[in-house]
């Protein structure tokens, strides 16, 4: 090799060991920056004619490695799916109440038949009366509160999918600009490998709310679809998901009566729990649509139905002669509407009631009653106490099995305890399980900085070579010149 060869060679790896050294700095700067992937110079032969004249820089590479990305994105989904469905039911368990605990809706029943069994004892007690009157107005209001909570819950669900539905569609939007922009630069150049890790952080974006798969596509573009094989981004265009958020939530709005929207893309209804093939199954999507559509409609039929129980339980005619045959007892549907939504409505029957015109004696001496009795009368308070502790048998909503009227919110209240328990399980697993493949992930795609540090040791020593032939070649024409 001649000295001009030797020179230009050592010139060259000077070049690459600081474009080496400009990687390893940004690495270090970069360690802690969330979706950051490690770059490393990838460096071949400079070849001049036939003759290897030293190195070059064919580019900027990223570590990765796809299959456990998508595994990981997959799971992504799969938590934040798993994290609202914990999060919903843990508030349901914590308003309907613990029987181990007494609050919530058993702690007002268990108040009602404690108060009716004190009144049944000294019916002459205007204080006890109080006390029933009281506690059946404190059950009423929980059945209120509760149904109520649940209509909330479902209109929450529908506003979050509608925001969601108009986030996913940025990112896809952002998705289809930075496309463009990776297609139109050199796909080794830095630049490409910042827009490709922006590019990895709206994806991660989008799969919070539906589980998605990428295809690469020319000049490093990517095709964007779910799992169940509905196109997002086809080639350079972005697909809009579609969504109407509803207005107004009453229990009788349903999505399959046409009264709440799915969500679909072109025509293509990707709306969880539907029969389209394009139906996705996991995400924050999966997630609302699962309250909004089954589960919050699910528990709020099982508080209609502990409603109509106590109504139906109470009305019975043999405990009051004085009421009108067919008349409601106790507790009342204003509305006379039906079992739909009965929880929302159901109220303490105004005869009872001062602050409704009714009076407090009634409950002892019957509904119908045009004065008050004898004030040690207790044959109709023990006829409802009776009616209200009476087993009855009952196969309805998920609640089988036959319970007194308190039982049967204690036996609700361990079906959403039960159904917390699940939904908790499910996430302590799925989070597991993303955090194992995020490590793998971090691990081959992540930076070390230690392992950084190293590798500049390594170039340093490089740099010191090249430096150094560099120098002898000087030092040889130094001494060429003086002959």
């Amino acid at each position: 090799m001649s000295i001009s060869a030797a020179i230009l060679a050592a010139r060259s790896g000077l070049q690459v060991t600081g474009l080496k050294a400009e990687v390893v700095a940004n690495n270090v700067a970069n360690a802690s920056t969330p979706g950051y992937v490690r770059r490393s110079l990838v460096v071949g032969e400079l070849i001049q004619g036939s003759q290897t004249s030293g190195v070059t820089s064919l580019g900027i590479a990223r570590a990765g490695e796809d299959a456990i990305k998508a595994q990981r994105r997959e799971l992504t989904s799969d938590v934040a799916q798993a994290t609202v469905l914990a999060s919903t039911w843990q508030s349901i368990s914590t308003r309907v109440g613990d029987t181990a605990s007494g609050n919530g809706l058993f702690k007002k029943f268990s108040n009602f038949e404690t108060a009716l069994s004190a009144s049944v004892t000294s019916p002459e007690s205007t204080a006890n009366a109080s006390a029933l009157l009281d506690a059946a107005k404190s059950v009423a209001r929980e059945l209120n509160s509760l149904s109520n909570y649940g209509a909330q819950a479902r209109a929450e669900a529908d506003s979050e999918i509608a925001q969601g539905v108009a986030t996913v569609n940025t990112a896809l939007t952002q998705i289809q600009d930075l496309n463009k922009r990776i297609a139109s630069i050199d796909r080794t150049s830095a630049q490409a490998a910042t827009l490709m890790d922006e590019r990895q952080r709206v994806l991660d974006t989008i799969a919070e709310y539906l589980p998605i798969q990428t295809v690469p596509r020319d000049a490093g573009t990517i095709d964007v679809l779910t799992t169940q094989g509905v196109y997002l981004i086809n080639g350079s265009t972005a697909r809009q998901i579609e969504f109407t958020p509803s207005a107004t939530f009453t229990s009788d709005q349903t999505l399959a009566g046409g009264n709440l929207s799915g969500i679909s893309v072109e025509g293509i209804s990707l709306t969880p729990g539907t029969t389209s093939f394009g139906a996705v199954s996991g995400g924050l999507f999966g997630a609302l649509f699962t309250l909004r559509d089954q589960d919050v409609p699910a528990f709020m039929d099982q508080l209609d139905m502990v409603a109509n129980d106590i109504i139906t339980r109470l009305s019975d005619d043999a405990i009051d002669p004085t009421k009108t045959p067919g008349d409601p007892g106790l507790f009342v549907d204003p509305d006379a509407a039906g079992t739909l939504g009965l929880a929302s409505r159901i109220s303490v029957n105004a005869a009872v009631d001062p602050a409704q015109g009714g009076e407090i004696w009634r409950l002892r001496d019957g509904l119908g009653a045009t004065a008050s009795g004898p004030p040690g009368n207790s044959a109709t308070l023990s006829a409802v106490f009776g009616a209200f502790t009476q087993i009855k048998s009952l196969n309805a909503n998920g609640i089988q099995g036959a319970f007194s009227a308190t039982d049967l919110t204690a036996q609700l209240s361990s079906v959403v305890g039960q159904k917390r328990i699940y939904q908790d399980s499910v996430l302590a697993s799925t989070q597991a399980q993303h955090l194992t493949l995020v490590e793998a992930e971090q691990s081959l795609t992540g930076v070390d900085v230690d392992q950084e540090m190293e590798s500049l040791l390594l170039i340093e020593q490089a740099y010191a070579a090249n430096a150094r032939v560099i120098q002898v070649a000087r030092d040889m024409i130094d001494i060429l010149m003086e002959l």
